[in-house]
């Protein structure tokens, strides 16, 4: 009698795939590919940025934006964060929406809605936590330990904004339904207000209310997309046309900084605090995006396509969270086998020549760790959400934003018996620990939606 042969694995491919399969018409998918392709555009804009270069035998962790000032023009394109705010914002709408037809309560909602952020950044706090207190056990001096997880460490500020964002959307949404679009040029203006008053009178402090004035009104701009205010090339192109020309003018004639991302050493940055710039350029790449919706909703009807992008947003959070991680260890592992790779001088045409190169293998590296890491994040999408105190849960994301800001800005190597910031990371765990569980002794579990 002949052996059956067992059952092939399912690879990631085939189970998207399935999935793609089986996702219903009424789906709009190009949510979720403008959420997979502005990822993507962000971490292959980071590795091409960085600009390793052994000078003298001395490894220098040089930036491109310093390197070759013209390559800050670029940054028009790559500075895509966002658009993740404008998906953000559709998502959001989408789902506070249908948890008010259903009679979610907030608490719920938000715990539903911050387990899938939380969950993935905490195996990258522990695995980061375990390689510092290593490294400064074999010698290693703080600030190098400082230099290199404050690096991996920088795509934290993201979450951390986009936390807080989605704790006030029933306060925006609501400011969405009452006032319209008068909600979003309400938030503009506060921006101009927040910039006009920081750089006339030098009170550089101020300028962190951008924090919420610029990506609470980008977010907005998702609320208009969804209810259908920003849908085709009429209504679209305007928005691009007016944050383009906003965006122009501040940056020829109001001296507003080139790069759309933080050049190091810069006195002023667009985007750490965020600026009016950043706000325009939401505009501008909301309004192309979304003028193009409909040929490329029916692109991704396709099997191929649409598999892909379901294959992205799988494991987009581990993406993101461990792509800089990924590259600070190939350099490190690079300079340790002599500087292989290492000696090309940044901006050279050799340099550029070998940059396909360097992507790729990044890519694939990265791949072993989504292989490892992911599976915290597809985790998080499935199971059961305890039924917790929204106060609860805005209390450790409080604590989780607070700490992953202070880890962003300063990295988690520090002086002490460790060698790192032993209550900074103290803070996020416990913070995750209140926003991801154990579910209070008298509340019952509800599954995920």
């Amino acid at each position: 009698m002949s052996e059956v042969p067992a059952p092939r694995k399912a690879t990631a491919w085939s189970r998207a795939k399935a999935l793609a399969e089986r996702t219903p018409e009424t789906r709009n998918r190009y949510v979720d590919f403008l959420r997979a392709a502005s990822i993507t555009v962000v971490v292959t804009g980071h590795w091409l940025m960085a600009a390793p270069f052994l000078d003298g035998g001395e490894l220098r962790l040089g930036d491109m934006l310093g390197v070759a000032p013209w390559t800050q023009w670029l940054t028009w394109a790559f500075q895509v964060m966002p658009v993740f705010f404008v998906v953000g914002g559709y998502a959001n709408a989408a789902s506070w929406e249908a948890a008010r037809r259903s009679s979610q309560s907030y608490g719920l909602w938000l715990a539903t809605r911050l387990k899938r952020l939380v969950g993935p950044v905490v195996p990258l706090l522990i695995v980061w936590s375990a390689m510092a207190v290593v490294a400064h056990r074999l010698g290693a001096r703080p600030e190098m330990i400082k230099v290199g997880s404050q690096a991996a460490l920088i795509p934290t500020w993201f979450l951390a904004v986009y936390i807080m964002v989605v704790i006030a959307v029933p306060a925006t949404h609501r400011a969405w339904r009452r006032f319209g679009t008068a909600s979003f040029w309400g938030l503009a203006l506060g921006a101009v207000v927040v910039d006009a008053v920081a750089f006339a009178s030098g009170f550089g402090l101020i300028r962190w209310v951008n924090y919420a004035f610029v990506w609470l009104g980008v977010h907005q701009l998702g609320y208009m997309w969804r209810d259908g205010r920003i849908v085709g090339p009429k209504q679209a192109l305007p928005w691009a046309a007016g944050g383009l020309g906003v965006l122009i003018l501040l940056v020829l004639v109001a001296s507003y900084p080139v790069s759309m991302i933080t050049v190091p050493g810069a006195e002023v940055s667009n985007s750490r605090p965020p600026t009016l710039a950043l706000l325009a350029l939401g505009a501008f790449h909301g309004g192309l995006l979304l003028a193009v919706e409909a040929p490329v909703r029916r692109w991704l009807g396709r099997l191929r396509p649409w598999a892909a992008t379901i294959l992205v947003n799988g494991t987009i959070m581990t993406l993101f969270l461990w792509h800089i991680t990924v590259m600070v260890l190939v350099i490190g592992l690079l300079n340790l086998l002599g500087g292989f790779g290492l000696a090309l001088e940044p901006g050279s045409w050799s340099w550029w020549a070998s940059r396909p190169i360097w992507i790729a293998t990044l890519a694939v590296v990265l791949s072993v760790f989504l292989a490892i890491f992911g599976r915290f994040e597809q985790a998080a999408r499935v199971g059961t959400v305890p039924s917790l105190p929204a106060w609860r849960t805005i209390a450790g994301a409080t604590g989780v934003c607070a700490g992953l800001a202070a880890l962003a800005l300063n990295g988690i190597g520090a002086a002490g018996p460790l060698g790192i910031r032993i209550w900074t990371v103290a803070v996020v765990l416990v913070g995750a620990v209140l926003v991801l569980g154990p579910p209070l002794p008298w509340s019952a579990p509800t599954r995920a939606r």
